[in-house]
């Protein structure tokens, strides 16, 4: 019995030990974070689960950002981050871009279990726009080319509704941002803008309104796109497992373990996140395959 036990003993220190090592390998950790909002916002709403991250994982974590989408899509295919908090189409680009060596993990739930949102086309309220049809010849602003509510998806869904972009509008620029279009919308810099919301009482204008960007009731919305699966927290397949277990248990911890922390990065008191449920990859197939669409619809 007591060869056993010391067997036994012996064996859980030793898995503790292997389970320990990543933390010699990765003493600092990058998270990537995308830009749909101005840096400034951005690193303060996510410097508390930092906080969070670095005292639970043990090791320095540093936020990473980009002044696009596709610099943290490149960073993380490039091994220069470790992990991402993406959205779907940005997803996409790093599993092509890095010939599928990165994989969802996670993804965040609605308290109403749904995992999804929606991309909207936002216009002024006085505008006197009421559908897509009155946004003909008018200035209408995608967020950025890897955006999946910004671009990606209205592009995509436009087209098959027989509307193409870039003649049926006069103008389609990108703003660089959802805030920037939203509020590029607000300045009259553009007739509309697309952008994302949660649910009606949450999404990027939601959220504007709350920082006191923009006046409240200034934004309504003339198109809706069918449900989009929410982004994923997406690492590189080349860590070890032990390192992303450890990152899963502290996202999946989060909302009791750190509640503040996880609603600041959920889009503040009025997002209706509860959580995080696992992902796989085949959940995302179709933004690649829209993605691959939306290349060849260029390239012609």
């Amino acid at each position: 019995m007591r060869i056993v036990t010391a067997a036994l003993l012996t064996l859980a220190a030793a898995s503790s030990a292997v389970a320990q090592d990543w933390k010699e390998d990765y003493k600092t950790v990058r998270i990537g974070v995308t830009s749909a909002e101005n840096e400034a916002d951005r690193m303060a709403r996510w410097e508390p689960f930092r906080e969070y991250l670095e005292k639970t994982l043990g090791v320095k974590v540093e936020i990473f950002t980009a002044g696009s989408y596709d610099g943290v899509v490149q960073a993380l295919a490039a091994d220069q981050i470790e992990w991402a908090s993406l959205g779907s189409s940005a997803y996409a680009a790093a599993w092509t871009a890095s010939e599928g060596k990165v994989r969802p993990i996670l993804t965040a739930q609605e308290k109403d279990g749904l995992t999804g949102y929606y991309s909207v086309i936002a216009v002024r309220c006085d505008s006197g726009y009421k559908s897509i049809a009155d946004l003909k010849g008018k200035v209408v602003a995608f967020a950025d080319p890897d955006s999946t509510s910004g671009y990606a998806v209205p592009y995509f869904n436009l087209v098959q509704q027989d509307i193409e972009p870039s003649t049926y509008f006069s103008a389609t620029p990108f703003s660089g941002s959802h805030e920037a279009g939203v509020q590029g919308v607000v300045n009259k810099q553009f007739d509309a803008a697309a952008t994302y919301i949660n649910n009606e009482a949450t999404g990027i204008p939601q959220r504007m309104v709350e920082k006191g960007m923009i006046p409240d009731g200034e934004i309504c919305f003339v198109w809706r796109s069918p449900e989009i699966t929410n982004g994923p927290v997406t690492v590189r397949t080349n860590l070890p497992n032990e390192m992303v277990d450890a990152v899963k248990a502290a996202y999946l911890a989060a909302p009791t373990a750190a509640p503040e922390a996880f609603t600041a990065i959920s889009g503040g008191e009025a997002a209706n996140t509860q959580g995080y449920v696992e992902v796989t990859h085949e959940r995302y197939q179709w933004i690649v395959d829209m993605r691959e669409w939306l290349k060849a619809q260029r390239r012609s």
